[in-house]
């Protein structure tokens, strides 16, 4: 790292030196377009208005394939940071605008606009240091629900087949740091516990007592109005509330127990004709360290041996405006990107850039009353953290 200090007037050098600063970020730059899938439980209060009226159900459970733009525009100029227990540091970084709407429907789903930065390390105050090979990566980004994430990390480089991992995604995904991204919902651990985030596969029927909560379980027809109630796109024919009347092909069991499938079998295919690929990860967190199950539950207790993940050089965390922290507080977010060079056996290579991303929702089961201390319980109810899983394989285009 440099030791000089940082200019009083930042002029913006060429495009080349601006690319070359961003190091491992730099093939981010322009606009990428695909397909993914999102899962989202929210709460659901019913709605007595209607006929036949809609009882109130532990959760609605919102499963979506989508359709992404996601634009990364250069920063033309250094980022310095004044140094006070050290030499003044300089980041180097670029703009995003991520835009998702439902393939189905074409509604609107997510927009987020944010900012990735790489640096050098940071010598003493506090001392960090990149991966070998690698760079240390945060990610600040905005969501207008009214709260935002700062998410630090590291970037490397791996050859071989990205995101595949072992059969039934039990290992990492290639390049990941994180073991699974699975969506089964987690009791609010006491103060002082660990949360414990479920292994991949994990399936909520089989995970979690009484066959857990119904809405993960496809085999039971979504309905607002069956007994108990088991609200969840889609709904059925004719449409309800204008969700989609059938559920997409390629929403399976498997997928909702581990959504890194929709990665896995793009690329499992994509090496089985001959391509191959070469690999920027990147892995950030918004908390330190992580602890995972390492192996799926064949009946309930969730139980097993754990690992801990550490994430290096990660900080930051989550911010809620009032509302959310009160109603669907956004506590925990940890993502993988795979930035991929893919050069079929006898085409010219593209760009393809993967993602998985799982954020915890905390917020309490309506119809589970509880008479624990917070934070296991909110309002007499049982809090638990429902995990938002988003996947997605996207490819650079033209804007």
């Amino acid at each position: 790292m440099s030791n000089a200090r940082s200019p009083i007037v930042r002029l913006t050098p060429d495009s080349a030196t601006i690319h070359q600063k961003l190091g491992l970020l730099r093939e981010l730059v322009g606009t990428w377009k695909g397909t993914g899938f999102n899962l989202v439980a929210r709460p659901f209060f019913g709605d007595a208005t209607v006929a036949p009226p809609e009882p109130p159900a532990n959760l609605f459970l919102e499963l979506n394939l989508t359709e992404e733009t996601l634009a990364f525009t250069p920063i033309s100029s250094a980022i310095p940071n004044r140094g006070t227990f050290q030499p003044d540091i300089t980041l180097y970084g670029l703009t995003y605008l991520q835009k998702i709407s439902d393939a189905t429907t074409g509604g609107a789903l997510h927009i987020e606009p944010g900012i990735w930065i790489t640096t050098t390390d940071t010598v003493s105050a506090p001392p960090v240091t990149p991966p070998p090979g690698g760079q240390i990566i945060a990610r600040m980004g905005s969501i207008p629900h009214g709260n935002a994430l700062l998410a630090g990390g590291a970037a490397t480089r791996f050859t071989g087949i990205p995101v595949v991992g072992t059969t039934g995604g039990v290992a990492n995904p290639a390049g990941s740091i994180f073991p699974s991204f699975n969506s089964s919902p987690i009791p609010v651990p006491a103060t002082g516990q660990p949360l414990i985030i479920r292994a991949a596969g994990t399936e909520e029927s089989l995970g979690a007592p009484g066959g857990g909560f119904s809405q993960y379980n496809l085999a039971i027809p979504a309905s607002f109005t069956s007994v108990p109630p088991n609200p969840r796109t889609p709904l059925g024919n004719p449409p309800v509330h204008g969700h989609p009347p059938v559920l997409p092909a390629a929403i399976t069991q498997a997928a909702l127990n581990d959504p890194i499938l929709f990665l896995q079998n793009i690329v499992a295919q994509q090496a089985a004709d001959g391509c191959t690929f070469e690999t920027t990860v990147l892995n950030i967190a918004t908390a330190p360290s992580l602890v995972f199950f390492q192996t799926p539950p064949a009946a309930p207790p969730a139980g097993g041996p754990t690992e801990t993940v550490n994430v290096a050089d990660s900080a930051g965390g989550t911010e809620n405006l009032p509302f959310l922290e009160t109603n669907a507080d956004a506590a925990l977010v940890y993502a993988t990107f795979w930035i991929q060079k893919v050069t079929p056996k006898d085409a010219e290579p593209f760009m393809q850039l993967q993602y998985a991303q799982f954020v915890l929702l905390n917020f309490p089961a309506v119809l589970i009353p509880s008479a624990l201390p917070p934070p296991q319980s909110d309002n007499g109810k049982l809090n638990f953290s429902w995990p938002h899983v988003s996947v997605a394989t996207l490819r650079k285009t033209f804007p």
